[in-house]
Order: C-alpha cells, then structure tokens, then sequence
C-alpha cells in the first residue's frame, strides 16, 4: 500500500493521481512538484493504433479490435511511483456474458523489475449503463474498449483508500463527466492528509455501510471493513455483490495467484525479472548465483512470473534463485495476501471477522473477482472464510459461536488455503515487528494485546 503526495494546481485543481495537461505555462502552488501523472498524445497516431486481440473468459471467442493509443505518462506516488510509465497495455475479457467484463492492466513498482496486473471490472446494470468498479488508466485504448460495450457510463466507483486505486479515478472520471462518482469512506493520503479535491476527484458521494439508498442498491449490495488507524492511517475495504450474476468483489481482501502470468504483463518485464540482479544475489542463500544472459522462451517468462509473484507477496522471500517450491504452495487457491494478513488484518481480527461472515451470511457468491491476480475465481462462500482461517487463532472464544458444521469444513480448507512458507515470512515477520517497534504499525489488536 503505498500513499500520495499532491501539489494544488490552479486551473484545473490537482496535478497528482493524475490530471491533464493543457495549460503550457502552469503554475503551481504548494512546493515543488513531488510527483505527477499527464496523458500525452503521441506524435504519430497512425504508428500507436495496432490491432490486438481481446482475452476472453472462455464463453465467447477472442475478439479483435482496432484499439487506440497506449500511451500514458504515469510518474506518480510518494516514495515509488508507480509504472509503467509511458505504456499501458489493456485487456478486456468477458467474466460473464452479456454482464461483467475485466479490464487489466500492467503495474510496475517504480523502477524495478516486478509487476502485477491491476483490474478494473465493468458491470452492466438493467438500466442499460454501466457500473465501474475501481477505474484504471484512461488511455485511448481503454476508453475505446469501454464503448465497445455500446452502454453510457452511470456509475464510477472507488472502493478503497489505497493509492494504486485512487490514481485513476480523477483523469478516468473525467472522460465520463455525466457518471456518479462514489467514493470509500475515510479517504487519507500520506505524508499529507488532503481532500478528495487534489487528487482531481471532485462531487464525489460517500458509500456508507449497507446502505439501500445507493441508486444500483436492487442490483448491488455493500459491505464496508472500516477498521481503526492500524498504521498511519485505516484500513478501507468495500465488497461488492451483483445480485443476478451471484458475483462478489473485492479489491485487496483475497487473491488467486495464477500458474500462469496475465496476459496483459509485457515480457520485458518478465525477462527483466528472471535476470540474477541484486535481490536474487541477496536472497540466493549463499549459494552461487550465475550471471548468464536471459533467453527469451517460455522458461524464462515462467521464473520471471515466479519471482515476481514472492516478492510481491513477501517483499524478502527467502530463495529467488529456485522459486518454483514456493510459488506452488501460493499458486492455484484462495488466500490472503501474507503482506496485508500480517500488516493489517492480524491487528484487527475482530473486525475482519465481523465483516467477512456477513458477507458469507447475506451473499451467496458463487465466483470472486478481486483487483489483482486472476479473475474470475470459482468460489463460494466456504471458499471465502477458508482464506481467513488465521483469524481463528487470534480469535479463539469469539470464533467457537459459529455454526459448528461451518466451523469443521472451513477449519479444514482453512488449513491448506491459508498456509505460507515459514521461511518466506521470516522478512515479512522482522519488518512487520520493526513498524511496531517505531509506532508506524499498531501492537495491539481490536483492543487485545498481541
């Protein structure tokens, strides 16, 4: 989770996450510029509209379309920004036919070489608009695939506080200027805590918990996690439920990690992550890494993709040299991520708690389509609580009043769906320990000493 910095400009109020440039001789107001975000048309039209073909979710054939320009100069976010930079790539594909579709794009952390991809998932109401679930980068590409759909956008939604989500919403919102926009509750940003209004996102609604008055309220249901300051700020999270698809969203809750890297992930990247550079030295455990040139073939793309995948995870996994061990025990099921289970929802299993078995009891979700990673996920509700099993353990006397058959199958799953490598957590576990130490990160838990 990484949190902005803006800086005020005067005419069209805000150049971070992001705005666009149309002034040439801006000013700006507040220091000097930290960081920014611009769409810029290139030079040569003809040379950037390529024809690609669209992903699909396996209901319908791949398509093809002439897509518009890929260009977008991305270099935003306090302390990384986030990349790429001047190219984003997007792939749209049908979760269900007729009504979701899954709009990706690659991300990058600043200048390094890991990456994931990042989702926007579009949902037509019965009304005939459409609703949008956590905008990506409006390229001319993306909006292009967006009328493709042949619906007006109604509904533009933001539902976290964290900044890789928020960065789009303000340029996104404005290729729509006619939608809703409705935003998470107890937005903040860091290392300075600023309106909605500097991050370019303006009339926006607030969402507030289970709330019927929401115009799509008949076709989709929320459930808001709004947990105490467990850093330097909350934790916010809303899950979603589309009522006729039996679908839940979320953004950050779980993840899937494929076998496979997205398609939208270049493979530059991959290549560029399956080179021995200085992590995989520092995390080889002593043993002799070789410094070979990277073949391009299907190997390669596959430890790049490994790689990737454990330090997204782990931030310090114990052995990037041989990752395939590692990566299959985090691969192909429903988990939490280890970096929010133990940097957040370990500090606040009460809530957590509250909020997941309300969805499990009100929502009967059949798929889960998160943010990140693969999409969408075969999953029901037992799926769902398996993925939260650690909670069990800081819980204890509080878990025992669930049903007891619930408790049995969900204890089971839980055990191989939440299990992480003891080794890969030993980073993970002296950094979450350090933040405590230096008051960054909460030590106690819903009120109860850890």
């Amino acid at each position: 989770m990484v949190a902005p910095i803006a800086v005020c400009y005067q005419k069209s109020g805000v150049l971070q996450n992001p705005i666009f440039l149309r002034d040439p001789n801006p000013k700006f107001l507040g220091g000097s510029l930290q960081g920014f975000c611009l769409q810029l048309k290139p030079r040569n039209k003809r040379r950037d509209a390529i024809n690609f073909v669209v992903a699909s979710a396996g209901l319908s054939a791949p398509t093809t379309s002439s897509g518009g320009g890929r260009f977008y100069f991305n270099f935003t976010g306090f302390p990384f920004p986030l990349g790429p930079f001047l190219n984003r790539r997007t792939i749209r594909t049908e979760a269900v036919k007729g009504c979701i579709w899954l709009f990706e794009q690659e991300q990058a952390l600043g200048f390094s070489s890991v990456s994931t991809n990042i989702r926007m998932t579009v949902i037509k109401l019965q009304s005939g608009g459409l609703w949008v679930h956590a905008p990506i980068a409006p390229t001319e590409e993306c909006i292009q695939l967006l009328k493709e759909l042949g619906a007006p956008v109604e509904y533009i939604v933001l539902p976290t506080f964290a900044y890789e989500h928020k960065i789009f919403v303000g340029p996104f919102s404005r290729k729509f200027p006619r939608a809703q926009l409705w935003v998470a509750p107890r937005q903040w940003s860091w290392p300075l805590n600023l309106p909605l209004e500097f991050f370019g996102i303006f009339r926006a609604k607030t969402l507030k918990d289970e709330n019927f008055s929401t115009p799509w309220a008949d076709e989709i249901e929320h459930k808001i996690l709004s947990s105490p300051e467990v850093g330097i700020g909350p934790y916010v999270e809303v899950a979603f439920y589309h009522k006729r698809s039996r679908t839940l969203l979320v953004t950050d809750a779980v993840i899937f990690v494929p076998r496979q890297p997205p398609e939208c992930i270049s493979k530059q990247s991959l290549l560029a992550s399956a080179k021995n550079g200085l992590a995989v030295k520092l995390l080889s455990k002593g043993k002799e890494v070789p410094e070979e040139p990277v073949v391009d073939n299907k190997m390669n793309r596959q430890k790049g993709w490994e790689r990737m995948v454990l330090q997204i995870l782990f931030l310090g996994p114990s052995n990037l040299l041989e990752p395939n061990a590692s990566f299959a025990q985090m691969s192909q099921k429903l988990i939490v991520s280890p970096i929010v289970k133990t940097l957040v929802f370990s500090k606040v299993p009460e809530k957590v708690r509250d909020w997941i078995d309300g969805i499990a009891r009100d929502w009967r979700f059949k798929r889960i389509i998160p943010a990140h990673f693969a999409a969408p996920v075969n999953a029901g509700r037992s799926d769902f609580l398996a993925a939260f099993a650690f909670l069990d353990d800081l819980l204890g006397d509080r878990f025992m009043n669930r049903n007891p058959l619930s408790l049995f199958f969900t204890s089971l799953m839980g055990k191989a769906a939440s299990y992480f490598p003891p080794d890969d957590m030993k980073t993970l576990s002296s950094l979450d320990q350090f933040l405590v130490s230096v008051g960054v990160v909460k030590k106690t838990v819903s009120g109860r000493k850890r």
